[in-house]
């Protein structure tokens, strides 16, 4: 495709060329998601500090987390919240332990990386109830488990996250705590209809399909009615409430329109769209320039929210 990059047209060639059997099952899957991420995503940025923690979600379960403190600010009282891609159904924090890195040093926040549940195992509503537990977390127990200013808290997520830092932020803004100071969203899945523009024109890929977008969606909804702002948030009436929100895109990806019809509906957003991307390139720092860049930008953003 000649609109491509010609760094991401070198990756997906290699990826072409490699010749693996696609994963035998889900865990295959999932270990090889983390594996790609570890070949291509460069060498960790280095930051002040790393602590694990774990965070109470409403059922009593517990979710592994990790805080990155920014290199030269380490005792910031300010935290960025990120809520990591995967389609639901795979990514960890390895696999975007470097996208954290990035993101301290960039917004001079610390952020915190959570594992929410993952589908099929646990279908929505549950990674809905866990970003929401997260956001709650963030701004009143664990703001002071972690020296937070509950009003300098930032929300994000890629992807699948996304998806879910957008539906955190509309509940969150009916909580008593103070309002979230930013929304950041890098190619966010917000339309389970797959029905824009840019689905029908990249429904064969390239790196994300509709046949894999529509398998993402089912693992996560099972047999659950679509129509609903919890999961499809263009339908929410009201957007109105979400926090300043700064949207990266990536030019040639079926979700594309998604994130772009979001940003129509919040006449402050800010939008840029990374030319010749594909889906899912934030991870691709080693082998890919402009993921560096997107992290940096959307750090940025974080940081004039935060000052």
């Amino acid at each position: 495709m000649s609109d491509l990059h010609p760094q991401v047209r070198s990756l997906l060639r290699a990826m072409d060329e490699d010749g693996a059997p696609p994963p035998a099952d889900l865990a295959a899957e999932r270990a090889s998601y983390l594996d790609a991420t570890l070949r291509l995503g460069g060498a960790a940025e280095q930051v002040a500090s790393t602590e694990d923690v774990v965070i109470p979600a409403s059922d009593s379960a517990r979710l592994p987390a990790r805080v990155y403190a920014p290199l030269h600010d380490e005792d910031t009282d300010a935290l960025l919240v990120w809520l990591h891609g995967g389609g639901w159904y795979v990514g960890d924090i390895e696999s975007f332990d470097r996208v954290a890195r990035v993101l301290a040093n960039a917004s001079g926040a610390k952020v915190l990386l959570v594992e929410y549940r993952l589908a099929p195992e646990h279908p929505w509503p549950t990674p809905v109830d866990d970003a929401d537990a997260v956001v709650a977390w963030a701004r009143g127990a664990g703001a002071k488990q972690l020296s937070i200013d509950p009003a300098r808290v930032v929300l994000g997520g890629d992807s699948a996250g996304g998806q879910l830092a957008v539906v955190a932020a509309r509940h969150a803004a009916d909580a008593s705590a103070p309002p979230l100071r930013a929304l950041l969203l890098a190619y966010p899945a917000l339309d389970p209809t797959l029905s824009s523009a840019s689905a029908a024109r990249y429904a064969e890929g390239p790196m994300l399909t509709r046949e894999d977008m529509e398998r993402c969606w089912s693992y996560y909804l099972g047999d659950t009615p679509r129509e609903n702002p919890d999961i499809a948030p263009l339908l929410a009436t009201d957007l109105s409430a979400l926090p300043p929100t700064t949207i990266a895109l990536a030019e040639i990806d079926l979700l594309h329109d998604d994130g772009a019809t979001l940003a129509t509906h919040l006449p402050d957003a800010t939008v840029r769209t990374f030319d010749g991307m594909v889906h899912g390139f934030i991870r691709w720092g080693g082998a890919v320039d402009d993921a560096g860049d997107c992290l940096r930008w959307l750090g940025a953003a974080a940081r004039d929210a935060l000052a």
